[in-house]
């Protein structure tokens, strides 16, 4: 071997350490420009939505199936999904805060959370799009606004019972510590509940935003009656090139859609779920991480980091400093009682409004109701039998799957890494658009609508299981896997003393949260429009599509109703007994 002369290696490792400190130098620097790329590109999107949608209101749009018009469709769609994720964050947060800490209230919101979930998008449509329009009936934002609470409808619940279930399963040492140090109600949201809960709210916000694409074809190509409230996006032009048997264009449709959520994963909840990793509660640490680049960047950025040093932080630590103060004056005053008798007071006067909107709520739809016939009550009837066995039979196939899996997903990194994406690709296209080519198949080997149903309600509401059970095993502490190896636990034992009892709450999130979506998802399983014929089968999903298409308002308003009462009773008899279970024997508690 040659060596080279002393002064000439010196002179090439001075030129080595030249160049990786001129990288160091400059690397920051292009993070920076990357970050402010972002921003500009944000600050455009912002100015071009705010353009069209306080413009005036169109009467008719016509969906164009060119591949020039892809692009912005896909912009519109994005937006109207992230606002709506945006708000359901919001709602979820605050709805589970409540929620579990309101003796008082907590069975009625609860019971609330069962009903809304429960509630098909379709029997939202009619109210919530006419109430937008007419609050902005000049502008294009009223039916904007409308498709976004829609959306909305189908994104949140699973989110509110997420949040909910962690607070109620928070360990007793630690909620024990932030009374001891004593946390005001900001701080323990900020420190203790929003942390706890950040796993369960990052992977169940993913399922949500799938769902939000499972409805944007309803949501975007809504016609009531005469009144057309079409809207340009993807999902109108999936549904567009489906019904006019466009393949090319679905293609082309599902090509762009797959693009954006792959890129969505890898700029939002790739980084959200390393983010949310440091949140883990356990004793020791862990092997294996999921690495996210695009989190690298923004944490070694200089420019974010100077924003945080001399803006964030004194912000947040000036906010702290006065509630804490605010809270202790409050601990001090004398006239607490004066106090309590006006919140009593001002919670009397909401009860007795929300009382007296409840009874006017109730007359109307009883004055309603009466328009129903005694045939038409057994038809409904009939299907909800129908729809009840269907929901069950998907969620047993969905279960028998999802739960394997996702615990080798969650114990995983290195699998993680490869199944999130695909499982999210999976979740986040919409049914509705391979529908008819299932259906097509399943009629030319035999089966019908029945069978059809079914696989459209599994395809739905699978993932909601899946990704909880992935939260569920990534929450498990490595400590209690290391000992369950350690001790040389069998199969057998490590599902029945470790994986059982640590993903249970996350796995009742996940079947609850299924269940009200494969009942959701009997609207468009059972009842689908294809090649200008309507193929249905008995159910109620069929029902309040049928209802919906004919304006048949007391059918739409009965069939719900039914649809609200089978969930809610459910819920009351199996799935609060098992949550109750969840917060009492299998709370975690080191």
């Amino acid at each position: 071997m040659i060596r080279l002369p002393g002064s000439l290696s010196s002179i090439r490792g001075r030129e080595t350490l030249a160049r990786a400190q001129a990288l160091k130098r400059t690397w920051p620097v292009v993070m920076d420009l990357c970050v402010a790329g972002i921003g500009l590109a944000c600050f455009y999107g912002v100015v071009r939505i705010a353009h069209y949608w306080f413009g005036h209101a169109e009467p008719e749009i016509v969906i164009s199936l060119s591949p020039r018009a892809l692009p912005l469709y896909a912009f519109y769609s994005i937006v109207r999904i992230g606002l709506a994720y945006i708000l359901s964050l919001l709602f979820a947060v605050g709805y589970g805060y409540v929620a579990a800490y309101s003796r008082r209230l907590e069975p009625l919101m609860v019971a609330g959370l069962d009903i809304c979930q429960s509630i098909p998008v379709l029997s939202f449509l009619p109210g919530v799009m006419l109430a937008m329009v007419a609050l902005f009936p000049t502008r294009q934002i009223g039916v904007e606004m409308g498709a976004i609470l829609l959306i909305f409808t189908g994104e949140v619940w699973n989110m509110a019972f997420s949040f909910y279930s962690s607070i109620k399963s928070i360990p007793r040492e630690l909620s024990e510590a932030a009374s001891i140090y004593r946390f005001s109600r900001w701080q323990r949201l900020w420190q203790l509940e929003l942390p706890y809960g950040a796993i369960g709210l990052v992977w169940n916000s993913m399922v949500s935003v799938a769902g939000g694409w499972f409805f944007l074809m309803a949501c975007e190509m809504f016609v009531l009656g005469t009144r057309d409230f079409r809207l340009p996006g993807l999902g109108s032009y999936l549904q567009t090139a489906a019904s006019e048997n466009d393949t090319r264009a679905i293609v082309m449709g599902l090509a762009v859609m797959i693009g954006i959520i792959v890129a969505i994963d890898q700029l939002i909840w790739r980084p959200a779920i390393v983010w949310s990793d440091k949140f883990k509660f356990e004793q020791v640490e862990g092997g294996a991480h999921v690495r996210s680049p695009l989190l690298h960047l923004l944490t070694h950025s200089g420019a974010l980091r100077t924003l945080r040093r001399h803006t964030l932080d004194p912000v947040s630590e000036n906010i702290y400093c006065s509630l804490a103060q605010r809270r202790e004056r409050r601990l001090s005053l004398a006239d607490g009682v004066t106090e309590k008798k006006g919140s009593a007071w001002f919670r009397w006067v909401a009860v007795l409004l929300l009382l007296v909107a409840v009874i006017y709520l109730a007359s109307e739809a009883l004055i309603l109701l009466r328009q129903v016939r005694a045939p038409q009550l057994v038809a409904v009837l009939h299907g909800a039998a129908a729809t009840f066995l269907r929901v069950n039979i998907a969620l047993v196939i969905a279960a028998a799957w999802t739960i394997p899996v996702g615990v080798a997903i969650g114990f995983n990194p290195k699998l993680a890494r490869i199944a999130q994406p695909l499982a999210q690709i999976a979740a986040s296209v919409p049914a509705t658009a391979l529908f008819p080519v299932i259906l097509l198949a399943l009629i030319r080997v035999g089966g019908g609508m029945g069978i059809a149903s079914i696989l459209l309600m599994l395809i739905g509401t699978q993932w909601y299981i899946l990704f909880n059970v992935i939260a569920g095993a990534m929450a498990i502490p490595s400590d209690l896997r290391e000992v369950a190896q350690l001790f040389h636990f069998s199969t057998l034992q490590r599902w029945r003393t470790v994986i059982l009892p640590g993903i249970f709450p996350f796995l009742i999130t996940g079947m609850v949260t299924a269940s009200g979506g494969a009942w959701n998802a009997s609207i468009i399983a059972e009842y689908f429009h294809l090649n200008n014929q309507t193929m249905q089968t008995v159910g109620l999903g069929a029902q309040i599509s049928s209802a919906t298409d004919h304006g048949e308002f007391h059918l739409l308003l009965l069939s719900t109703i039914v649809m609200a009462l089978m969930v809610v009773t459910i819920n009351r008899l199996v799935w609060r007994p098992l949550y109750r279970l969840s917060e009492t024997r299998y709370k975690l508690d080191a």
